[in-house]
C-alpha cells in the first residue's frame, strides 16, 4: 500500500488494520513516519503531533499500557460502558484531562 499519499493518521489506521493487533504507540508512530516518507524536523515533535491525531480520532482505541488498536476491534458492550464512564462527573473529566496531559508530557520527553 502506498502510504505517501495519506495523512499520518490514515497511515496509522491502515498499518493497524493490516497488522490486526495492537501496537505500542511509539512503534506505530515510527512506522507511520517511515511509511509516509515525510520530512521530520524533530522526532519528539512528530511523535507528539501524530499521537495527538490518533488520540483525537474515533477510529482508534487506547488499550492500556501505551498500546493502541482500532475501535472496530472492541466488542459493542465494552464501547457502551466506556462511553458511559466518560460522561461521568466533572471529577472524572478532570482526572482524565490530567492523565492525558501526563501522557503527552511523557511522549515529548
Amino acid at each position: 500500500m502506498d502510504y505517501t499519499q495519506m495523512s499520518e493518521v490514515d497511515a496509522a489506521y491502515h498499518i493497524l488494520a493490516e497488522k490486526r493487533e495492537t501496537m505500542h504507540y511509539k512503534d506505530l508512530i515510527l512506522e507511520v513516519i517511515e511509511a509516509t516518507h515525510r520530512p521530520v524536523q524533530s522526532l519528539a515533535m512528530a511523535i507528539s503531533e501524530i499521537y495527538t491525531m490518533i488520540n483525537m480520532d474515533s477510529r482508534f482505541h487506547y488499550e492500556g499500557e501505551s498500546r493502541w488498536g482500532l475501535t472496530e476491534w472492541v466488542p459493542p458492550e465494552v464501547k457502551r460502558s466506556s462511553s458511559r464512564a466518560s460522561s461521568g462527573t466533572s471529577k472524572t473529566a478532570i482526572t482524565k484531562e490530567a492523565a492525558r496531559k501526563k501522557k503527552l508530557e511523557s511522549i515529548q520527553n
